[in-house]
């Protein structure tokens, strides 16, 4: 009696050329989240984080001394009182009306995409970088020496490089969240279809 010969499936030989099921299979993209109510989310944190920035601000000026440091975590941290009439590390301190106008340009510009804004993510991203921005604003606007010229409080101190405040925090965290953002492909609003072409 023969026997019948068997065919083997390429599939089930360690060498066969057929495709497997785990390397067909695609990769999921990642999910973002979108609500109606992402221009109120970034509205509530651009508030807080005003509120934060200028009631650190008043308790700086109420309990620190101009120019003098107080060291939290040795040199790396540390409480100093200066009033800074440029931007970070002091740079352009005789133009300060140009800082007021990008000031007020990143207001504008923030407000514009936060009220278009529909991801929960960028929401929190756009309200960080809003807030900062429109505490900026108030400082230059508001505070002495004149209106328009006025000079941001700054008092956390890292190393012996910069003075900051909690704006530059909130502008710095959103600004590294925007990359990461746009690295991902995070979009402001959810992608509508096409409209369909007449026949």
């Amino acid at each position: 009696m023969s026997e019948t010969p068997t065919t083997n499936d390429p599939n089930d030989e360690p060498g066969g050329s057929g495709v497997s099921e785990t390397s067909a299979t695609p990769v999921p993209r990642r999910t973002q989240h979108f609500t109606s109510a992402a221009p109120w989310i970034a509205a509530v944190i651009a508030v807080v984080v005003v509120a934060a920035d200028q009631l650190s601000k008043w308790w700086a000026e109420q309990t620190l001394t101009v120019g003098e440091r107080t060291p939290l975590l040795g040199d790396v941290l540390g409480l100093q009182l200066v009033y800074n009439p440029g931007a970070a590390f002091s740079l352009g301190a005789g133009v300060t009306w140009i800082f007021t106008v990008l000031a007020g340009v990143g207001v504008v510009v923030g407000a514009w995409f936060a009220w278009r804004v529909r991801s929960r993510a960028w929401a929190l991203c756009l309200g960080l970088l809003l807030g900062g921005a429109t505490t900026h604003f108030l400082d230059r606007l508001l505070r002495a020496p004149s209106f328009g010229q006025g000079h941001v409080v700054d008092f956390i101190a890292y190393f012996d490089w910069f003075v900051g405040n909690v704006a530059d925090i909130a502008i710095f965290g959103g600004a590294v969240m925007l990359l990461v953002l746009v690295s991902l492909g995070f979009v402001l609003r959810p992608e509508t279809a096409a409209p369909r072409l007449a026949e």
